[in-house]
């Protein structure tokens, strides 16, 4: 297909089929940022899950080499929130100290598949309307002298071209957008499965220390 007929099919629907393409282009950056985004999150996030779950107790000391070990993100700020708790033998002070970090956190993680979900929707949509343009083009035809049914299907067969590039590029999206999702549910079960590490494993740090018995002090005898 020449370059000239692409661009009168693509005038053809109204100029629908000019922005299937860049909607395309669109839908695949996003998903492979956020798939190579996540993909990196996800493994840092089990590396470190693994290197403190067999640390029981955990102390401040240990979660800070881990924060040292880490590049600045997501799990690094979820860390600092734990060791900067100010009194770890409070338990439901130190949840909800990371919670609020992993909510902090959780628009960062699916930013841009707003742009994703809004192409899936968007695209067939948008094929439609270039289907219906066309349609509208080929039937005027029935007006000029001489014209002929062949001349008619034809539009119509034409402009069905734009509704089969949105579904394409609906498709594609359909997948895409899944399985970035999946990835992000993965990340945020991983945040919460840290927290329940820190949390199980630093408060026994100060329980410990609080528990032990105070040293032996003799009664002093009356009169002394």
């Amino acid at each position: 297909m020449s370059v000239d007929r692409i661009i009168e099919l693509a005038a053809g629907s109204g100029g629908i089929l000019y922005l299937m393409p860049l909607m395309l282009l669109l839908a695949l950056t996003v998903s492979f940022e956020r798939s190579w985004c996540l993909a990196g999150m996800v493994r840092r996030c089990r590396a470190v899950i693994t290197r403190l779950s067999p640390l029981d107790p955990l102390d401040r000391a240990a979660v800070g080499e881990e924060i040292d070990r880490l590049r600045e993100g997501s799990i690094t700020r979820i860390l600092r929130a734990a060791r900067e708790t100010p009194d770890l033998r409070d338990r439901t002070l130190l949840q909800a100290r990371i919670e609020e970090a992993i909510l902090q956190e959780v628009p960062a993680i699916d930013r841009s598949l707003w742009l994703l979900d809004t192409i899936v929707t968007l695209a067939p949509l948008l094929g439609l309307l270039g289907t219906i343009i066309g349609m509208f083009n080929s039937f005027q035809v029935l007006g000029k002298p001489g014209s002929s049914p062949t001349d008619i299907t034809a539009g119509v067969a034409e402009a069905l071209i734009a509704t089969a590039a949105g579904l394409l590029i609906a498709i594609v999206g359909v997948f895409f957008f899944n399985s970035v999702q999946t990835r992000v549910r993965l990340h945020v079960h991983q945040l919460e499965t840290l927290k329940m590490v820190l949390v199980n494993r630093m408060t026994i740090v100060d329980e410990s220390a609080a528990c032990e018995a105070p040293p032996f002090r003799p009664i002093a005898a009356a009169g002394e």
